[in-house]
């Protein structure tokens, strides 16, 4: 039997009265004859999807699209025009910067005010008040009136109240953007214990390449109408591909660009079997990317990055951070070499993108994405799991019954690696 969604969502339509011309006096309201000429704005329309129980669930998609809207109605703090949304368990939202303080009340006292909104009693507020002011950071101001406090200071105490209510579905908007990355990164250690513990998270969120990594599915809306769901990987590269009028390459992959410049071909090159698609953990390997260029192009920055066929985000370096900026490109053809001492992959599958920009990395003049899948085999070192290797040792000795007994015999991991060839 299946499990009952976290989340359902089932044909839900709002509206919002959008006015054209509103009356800016008593006089002009009398000689209008209290007529007001607007039209209805749909933010959603026909919405229906359904969130499975205990995975983090990603909603995408411009400005405007109703990803927000959405979440406010499975908040209930907005009601569809039509259609309906059930919803299991204690819920709890975190969508606007200080939704739900008083500005003019201290940190401690809105912990209070916010926590029993959330359906906390003060008996559980008491138990977690120490760990909801630790988690915030703001321990410094927590008696000052959260008027005075930065953005950053709203977002981080709110959201640690939210996660203390230890809710079964947690919502949350944008607003992890305005949290500075050391408080981002405890964000990200929190939504896995929620996962962990079987909980939901549904999130809304610009950046796709956080998304990637820790949604599992997601759901991606366009002028309030849904135009996919399903694995997150997926649903963030069509929507990525459609925003940026990505095509379909005939060798593989998609593009999109400016179009001054193109890679034309990229090449995976190891020191004896040349162009290749096959590599070995410990292997050194050359990536060359052969470009044409229409015009003079100043000060190209070339890109080139690694995904997991699953979607994980291995590695990516453009030549700005690697110190190789040439002065200038075309008109004509090239290629530029980027090298790789040693592949630290441990085996899998992987996808090779590339990419040119403009020296700002403001303008993409050409990005290839996926263009190219090569296999990592098992190779030196070889290690038990993960996706890379980090040539680790073993070492010390083991005290047992006041017997010392030595690290096991070197020849092992060589057979080990033998065995898994």
């Amino acid at each position: 039997m299946a499990a009952l969604p976290a989340v359902r969502v089932d044909n839900v339509s709002k509206t919002f009265r959008v006015h054209h011309d509103r009356n800016q006096s008593l006089k002009a309201t009398v000689l209008q004859g209290y007529r007001s000429k607007y039209e209805d704005f749909w933010a959603l329309r026909d919405v229906s999807l359904e969130i499975p129980e205990g995975k983090t669930f990603g909603l995408l998609g411009n400005n405007g699209s109703g990803k927000s809207t959405l979440l406010k109605c499975i908040a209930k703090i907005l009601a569809p025009n039509q259609g309906k949304i059930e919803t299991r368990g204690r819920l709890a939202a975190m969508l606007e910067v200080g939704s739900g303080f008083h500005p003019e009340l201290s940190g401690r006292e809105n912990v209070y005010l916010n926590g029993s909104i959330l359906g906390m009693n003060k008996q559980e507020i008491d138990r977690k008040f120490d760990s909801i002011v630790d988690f915030s950071g703001v321990e410094q101001f927590i008696d000052q009136p959260v008027k005075n406090y930065s953005s950053g200071m709203y977002v981080r105490l709110g959201f640690a109240v939210s996660i203390h209510v230890e809710p079964d579905v947690l919502l949350v908007d944008e607003v992890l953007a305005v949290g500075d990355m050391q408080f981002q990164e405890k964000c990200m250690e929190k939504f896995a214990d929620l996962k962990r513990e079987g909980r939901t998270v549904v999130v809304v969120s610009h950046g796709l390449e956080q998304m990637r990594t820790f949604c599992d599915e997601a759901a991606w809306l366009s002028h309030g109408e849904l135009q996919a769901v399903g694995v997150a990987r997926d649903i963030i590269d069509e929507y990525s591909n459609r925003e940026h009028g990505a095509v379909e390459v005939e060798q593989g992959g998609t593009r999109f660009g400016t179009g001054e410049a193109q890679i034309t071909k990229m090449e995976l090159l190891s020191d004896d079997r040349g162009d290749t698609r096959s590599f070995r953990t410990g292997d050194r390997a050359v990536i060359r990317l052969h470009y044409k260029a229409d015009e003079r192009i100043p000060r190209p920055v070339f890109g080139a990055s690694i995904d997991h066929v699953e979607g994980v985000f291995v590695w990516g370096n453009h030549g700005l951070d690697g110190g190789f900026v040439p002065e200038s490109i075309g008109p004509g053809t090239g290629s530029i070499d980027i090298e790789i001492p040693r592949i630290t992959m441990r085996p899998g599958a992987f996808q090779l993108s590339a990419s040119i920009q403009d020296y700002d990395c403001v303008q993409t003049i050409d990005a290839w994405q996926r263009a190219v899948t090569f296999n990592v085999g098992p190779g030196t070192p070889f290690e038990s799991g993960g996706l890379m290797t980090l040539d680790s040792k073993f070492g010390g000795h083991v005290v047992d019954n006041g017997e010392v007994s030595g690290p096991p015999e070197p020849q092992y991991a060589e057979r080990r690696a033998d065995d898994a060839v």
